[in-house]
This record gives C-alpha cells, sequence and structure tokens, in this order.
C-alpha cells in the first residue's frame, strides 16, 4: 500500500507545479519576440461603479481590480488599481493596455496585452515590458444601475505571463 501512497503523492506534487497549459494567443495580444519570465494565476473581483455616460444614462463603469496573486497554490502578491501587480519578492509592476481580444463567453473581461514599466530593478518582476492577460473566467458587470456612486463587484479569475525583452 506504501508505494501507492508515494506514487499518488509525486503525482499530486506535479500537479501543483506544472506550468500552465499553452493556450493559442490572438495576435491583438502577442508578445513576440519577448521571453517569457512568469506566470501568475490571480482571483478576485472587478469593481464597477454606477456613473453617467456620455449620454447621461446610469452604467456599471469598470473602476479598478482587487486580486490575490497565486504560483503553485500559494500566494504570492497582489493585483490592484493602477492596474499594478506587487509581488512578496518586493518588486511590482504597472501596465497600461496596448491591445485587447474577447473573452470567451460575453460573462468573461477580455484578454489584454499592455505595456510594462516595473517599479525597482530586483525581484521576479524585475525588467517586464510586456503583460499578458489570458484565460479569463468572469469579471464582467452585469445587470442596470440605478443609483450612481454604487459601488459593485464581480468575481474573476485570470492568468497574467510577464515578460522581458528576448536576449
Amino acid at each position: 500500500m506504501k508505494p501507492l501512497l508515494h506514487i499518488v503523492w509525486l503525482v499530486g506534487i506535479g500537479v501543483l507545479s506544472a506550468p500552465a497549459i499553452a493556450v493559442e494567443v490572438p495576435a491583438e495580444i502577442a508578445a513576440v519576440g519577448e521571453a517569457l519570465v512568469a506566470t501568475v494565476h490571480a482571483e478576485g473581483a472587478q469593481l464597477y461603479e454606477c456613473k453617467e455616460d456620455a449620454p447621461g444614462k446610469l452604467v456599471w463603469q469598470f473602476r479598478e481590480p482587487i486580486a490575490a496573486l497565486i504560483i503553485n497554490g500559494k500566494t504570492v502578491g497582489r493585483h490592484f488599481a493602477g492596474p499594478r501587480w506587487q509581488l512578496d519578492d518586493g518588486s511590482s509592476v504597472s501596465g497600461k493596455v496596448a491591445g485587447r481580444a474577447p473573452g470567451a463567453t460575453p460573462n468573461d473581461i477580455p484578454w489584454l496585452k499592455l505595456v510594462a514599466t516595473p517599479q525597482g530593478d530586483t525581484g521576479l518582476l524585475a525588467g517586464t515590458t510586456t503583460i499578458q492577460r489570458i484565460n479569463t473566467k468572469g469579471g464582467m458587470m452585469q445587470g442596470s444601475c440605478e443609483v450612481a456612486g454604487d459601488l459593485r463587484s464581480a468575481p474573476y479569475a485570470a492568468d497574467y505571463l510577464f515578460y522581458t525583452k528576448a536576449r
């Protein structure tokens, strides 16, 4: 019986540390000529505020993300307004949207390509030049809003890929 337990334990460890499954990324968000440095899973919420749009109608407008950043099942940092990603090793990076592709369903926030600005010279995210958000699940606010200033959240999950310039 012990050999079977060892096999199950080893298989379990392999699953926890397995790299993300390769996904075909749309051209609009491709990181051409760049080297992947890290893949981080995020679980959290997209926050929305009820505001008037240009014609004066109340609609849910994206305000900010708030999410835990996870590697191999362990929380290693956070994602928040900016947008910004900050890891426990002290490294952080902010991003500006440079491309987008639709999520798999209307309930999924779009996949993104962001131009990165690293904050500091050390840690896993140091030197990051591009960030991709892929494999999104949820995050879109559904329904109408009726009171300006109301805040709501929509749960989401995504994978963030961090790249540097290839050498």
